[in-house]
């Protein structure tokens, strides 16, 4: 297939670089690719003499327009390529395999394409996966992805409508199995009803966590799949009960966390009758000796290969003031080097929520990682949020710049003032809904653009400069939801 590159002077060279010999490349008598227009495209390729019949060019992915009479003119494709030249090299091994669009540029094409690539992936190795336990159909230990596990804190106390939304809520954003909370004031009576509950909203595992023999009973006759936790002090009273029953148990060290203890629990766990045994060596936080537990957990692993092992992730990303993605990711990939097989948050304070989705997302990179024996990287999926992979070509001051300046004056629109401010959506844990409010009106959309669009349809502004006010703090409002951050307007994003 012979494919023709249209780029502008400032990309040329990234251009030769990314696409090596995999295609020809013509430079537009312009600066900015993005600026081509389908006259200058028509221009350079006349001016150029090219004696080759093409069968695609490939447009820079931020060009606009039509270039469909060009298309007739030249006698060949013209589509959209990608918007950063980087990625050129990708695009162009799918050439002759798909077909690129007049309209989308090929990089958000193929991310859709790559992604349900890595996606299918996963899904077929989950499949094919063997593990030493199984709960409910979700695989544990061995070969199959790393499970997330959300706990709903004191869940056994909450009333049924609340218990029922974060549950829904927590299973919406990926958890593989929900944690019911206890806490020292739970009553027996509240466990064995907050499990029955749970178990006819779903399908998914339910575990109970509390260290309570009593809470364990109740959790067990009400049918939960897992407890945690049993260790020395209630594994003579709640051991035979959970090895009756044929459930599984997370087993954990004694109050010193040390490697030797947690041995001796899971030997008389085995004792007891407990076949379904799950091992927390205890991941301690950042400052107490985190390091120690790690290699705790690594130690375990060597020793018990066939035992899946919970992790504690919440553990740590609770006592960090630090944002959680990029904490959640890391652990994922410590977790799957000491041979985790529960990746387990609480997402209990603010700054925590958002890590189900993160972990259930970091989970699938590590499997994909592991299936290519390569870093977790150029995989398809990613947890980038903030940060950008490729960064965009920065371009120099233009001589005579103009200083901005904030406006003196202010004046009231006379088509009324508006109020803008946001729904969350508590269910998946991102995005949800920005309501602006008009006396005349109210209109609510997912997104900056569609609101503004309709306040304007609607006549409900008439001055410029409260149309450019409008317009930033609707994109601070998206840009809140989409992060899942409260928001104020008028307020510091």
């Amino acid at each position: 297939m012979k494919i023709l590159i249209a780029t502008g002077r400032l990309a040329e060279n990234t251009v030769r670089k990314a696409i090596g010999e995999k295609a020809e490349i013509l430079v537009a008598d312009i600066d900015i690719a993005a600026f081509i227009t389908p006259r200058k495209l028509i221009k350079t390729f006349q001016e150029a003499e090219l004696l080759k019949v093409y069968d695609l060019i490939l447009l820079p992915g931020l060009v606009a327009g039509d270039f469909s009479k060009a298309s007739e003119e030249l006698g060949c494709k013209i589509r959209l390529g990608p918007k950063h030249a980087y990625d050129l090299g990708f695009v162009l091994s799918f050439a002759g395999k798909i077909e690129f669009s007049e309209k989308v540029p090929a990089c958000e094409l193929l991310a859709d394409v790559r992604k349900e690539m890595a996606l299918e992936l996963i899904k077929k190795k989950e499949e094919e996966a063997s593990s030493p336990l199984t709960l409910r159909g979700v695989k544990l230990g061995g070969r199959a992805r790393m499970k997330v596990m959300g706990e709903i804190v004191g869940a056994l106390e909450m009333d049924a409508l609340t218990l029922q939304t974060k549950i829904e809520a927590f299973i919406a954003r990926g958890a593989d199995i929900i944690d019911l909370g206890a806490t020292l004031n739970t009553l027996p009576e509240q466990a064995k009803r907050a499990v029955s509950l749970a178990k006819t909203i779903t399908e998914t595992p339910v575990s109970i966590d509390t260290l309570d023999p009593e809470l364990i009973k109740e959790g067990v006759e009400a049918g939960v799949d897992l407890v945690l936790s049993l260790n020395s002090t209630n594994l003579e009273t709640a051991g035979p009960i959970v090895a009756r029953a044929g459930i599984a148990a997370v087993i954990i060290p004694d109050e010193e966390r040390s490697l030797e203890s947690l041995i001796r629990n899971v030997e008389a766990a085995r004792r007891l009758g407990i076949e379904k045994i799950i091992a927390d060596p205890v991941l301690d936080p950042v400052g107490h000796n985190i390091t120690e537990s790690i290699v705790r957990f690594h130690e375990f692993h060597r020793m018990y290969p066939e035992v899946p092992v919970f992790f504690g992730v919440g553990n740590v990303t609770e006592l960090m003031d630090v944002d959680t993605i990029g904490v959640n990711a890391t652990l994922c990939g410590i977790g799957s080097d000491v041979g985790a097989s529960i990746l387990f948050t609480p997402e209990f304070s603010d700054k925590a929520q958002g890590s189900i989705i993160e972990l259930k997302r970091a989970s699938e990179m590590m499997l994909l990682s592991g299936i290519r024996e390569s870093s977790p990287k150029d995989l398809g999926l990613d947890l980038l949020c903030i940060k950008e992979k490729r960064r965009r070509p920065d371009f120099p001051l233009p001589e005579n710049a103009t200083q901005a300046r904030l406006s003196k004056g202010w004046r009231v629109d006379p088509a009324g003032p508006i109020r803008i401010r946001t729904v969350p959506d508590r269910i998946n844990g991102n995005g949800g809904l920005i309501v602006a409010e008009h006396e005349k009106a109210s209109v609510v959309g997912k997104n900056a653009r569609e609101v503004m669009d309709t306040l304007l349809e609607r006549k409900l502004v008439s001055r410029l400069d409260h149309a450019a006010y409008l317009g930033r703090e609707l994109e601070k409002a998206e840009l809140s939801l989409k992060f899942n951050r409260s928001y104020a307007q008028d307020d510091v994003f």
